[in-house]
């Protein structure tokens, strides 16, 4: 899968660099595993043309991950970063905002699949399950892409000094 190919290269890249990018990337890390747990309980349709859909409580797990993983970067991780700059006296940038900005329009739809996922049971008829779990991977993707280069800026501020 193209997402976690892309994970291992970022944490080779970036592991270890900071306590924060590590937690990050750990937390990254456990939401790409349950969404492909996930995607792997959705056989192909079997002859009887019925596609069976991961249990609720799989689904459940999910929707949890997925909205501690988007909270945890909103409330936590990009807290825990703005006060390490604010600790070496740097100030973030236009480009840096404008990364942020991304990652929030990530948000929405994110949360719109949790909304609508988080209570499902067994009696429920899913017929867009398999559509909106792809484009929840899509969003994913996008969202790690934007994280990744919020990283590197991140990194390269912290390089270079305030005023150097």
């Amino acid at each position: 899968m193209v997402m976690l190919n892309k994970f291992k290269q970022t944490q080779e890249q970036w592991g270890g660099s900071s306590e924060v990018i590590d937690h990050w990337l750990e937390t990254r890390q456990a939401l790409i595993v349950e969404y492909c747990k996930l995607g792997s309980l959705q056989p192909a349709q079997a002859q009887s043309n019925v596609v069976e859909l991961p249990s609720p409580k799989d689904i459940g797990s999910f929707c949890d991950h997925l909205v501690d993983y988007i909270s945890e970067g909103h409330f936590k991780i990009y807290d825990m970063v703005m006060d390490k700059w604010k600790a070496t006296g740097f100030k973030t940038n236009e480009e840096i905002d404008q990364t942020y900005a991304k990652i929030v329009l990530t948000t929405e739809p994110l949360l719109e699949f949790h909304d609508r996922y988080t209570k499902v049971s067994a009696e429920d008829d899913l017929p867009s399950f398999e559509s909106d779990m792809s484009k929840v991977g899509e969003v994913l993707e996008l969202r790690f892409e934007v994280e990744d280069k919020l990283i590197q800026l991140i990194a390269d501020s912290l390089a270079i000094p305030p005023g150097a």
